[in-house]
């Protein structure tokens, strides 16, 4: 493995924290007032996350002068640690609860959740094994069933929150690793008709998951309750225009649309920069996307190609069903915009990703 002049990818360091900075205004812009009647403190929600920023950045610069190979050594006790902490979830009381979900372990000074680990710790824990039993690949049984297995372990763990939507990213990454790979085709085509049912049984099985589905067909059927969101989501992109109506601006955040510093934080761009605001949102997204598959394709390993393709992908499927969603292009999903929503866990666990990614560019077969 030789080292490329020591130096990580900078197009995609420098685009990681534009969107930082960029998502670090618009928190404050579209929370002051809301933190200001909740809290009393304009400030609130800008000072925890300048605090996630500076903790998450620590753990990036950290994370670049590791080399990557070294985290074979943790594939299995991150995964390990993942699965214990998704299993306290399931202990009455031992979690935080929210929106009719438990996701959050309070760790002191804020509540961390745990899917955002587990999201990492799956990726980790597959680019290991897979290049670990690379010769056993075209083979089912010894090369494709444990990994399953297992992550479908925590899979199963994470639906019990519930949370059917980092289920399904899960599960999409592992598929995208399986096949990236070199597992036979056919096997993942088995896999995939063979989970089908069961995804719909689990879509089916829950009011508010068919609920999301008609809304997204048709929000203006309840627009007071269950369509709520996405028509005010809408009516801020109206509002922006090309150029928006400028930064502080937004009416929609005055108390109109729910949560605008989390989930709807691109309704918020979209209104007070318009047009040219998410166009620079989804190109930011865009040229990150690319440069991680370039890292993935020029890594000097295969340990490395999967690490950088899985963390890769979890960063463009998060993005692209958070900007889908509040554009009303598929049903909405709480999801957090990566870099830019308001949180901790995300952006913690993003800036990690980040960190391993510019790791394994310092490096080119």
């Amino acid at each position: 493995m030789v080292p490329r002049e020591g130096r990580p990818d900078l197009v995609l360091l420098i685009v990681t924290l534009i969107l930082v900075t960029v998502g670090t205004v618009m928190i404050y812009s579209s929370s002051s007032i809301m933190a200001a009647e909740k809290y009393k403190d304009g400030l609130y929600f800008l000072k925890k996350q300048i605090f996630f920023v500076i903790l998450g950045l620590g753990l990036m610069v950290f994370l670049t002068k590791i080399p990557y190979q070294k985290l074979k050594k943790l594939a299995y006790p991150v995964l390990i640690a993942a699965a214990i902490m998704l299993a306290v979830l399931l202990i009455p009381h031992a979690g935080v609860r929210a929106g009719g979900a438990t996701r959050w372990l309070r760790l002191g000074l804020f509540n961390f959740q745990v899917t955002e680990l587990a999201k990492v710790a799956v990726v980790l824990f597959l680019a290991h094994y897979l290049t670990r039993k690379a010769a056993q690949l075209k083979d089912f049984k010894q090369g494709i069933l444990t990994p399953m297995v297992t992550v479908c372990f925590l899979i199963g763990l994470i639906i019990l929150e519930p949370d059917f939507g980092t289920s399904a990213i899960i599960f999409l990454i592992m598929m995208l690793m399986f096949y990236l790979s070199g597992t036979r085709i056919m096997h993942l085509a088995g896999l995939a008709a063979a989970i089908a049912p069961v995804a719909l049984w689990l879509l089916m099985r829950k009011s508010y998951r068919m609920e999301r589905l008609m809304t997204f067909l048709d929000p203006w059927r309840d627009p007071g309750k269950s369509g709520f969101q996405i028509i005010q989501s809408l009516l801020s992109f109206g509002s922006g225009g090309p150029f928006g109506v400028g930064i502080g601006d937004s009416m929609q955040k005055l108390f109109y649309l729910p949560e605008p510093h989390t989930d709807f934080i691109l309704a918020i761009i979209a209104e007070e920069s318009g047009f040219l605001g998410v166009a620079l949102v989804i190109g930011l997204f865009t040229v990150f996307v690319f440069r991680g598959f370039v890292i993935a394709f020029r890594a000097a390993d295969p340990f490395g190609t999967l690490l950088a393709a899985g963390l890769t992908m979890i960063i463009a499927l998060e993005a692209f069903i958070n900007i889908a969603g509040v554009m009303g292009l598929i049903p909405l999903k709480g999801l957090a915009l990566p870099f830019l929503s308001y949180g901790g866990s995300s952006l913690i666990m993003s800036m990690v990703a980040v960190g391993i990614l510019l790791n394994i560019s310092s490096y080119e077969s």
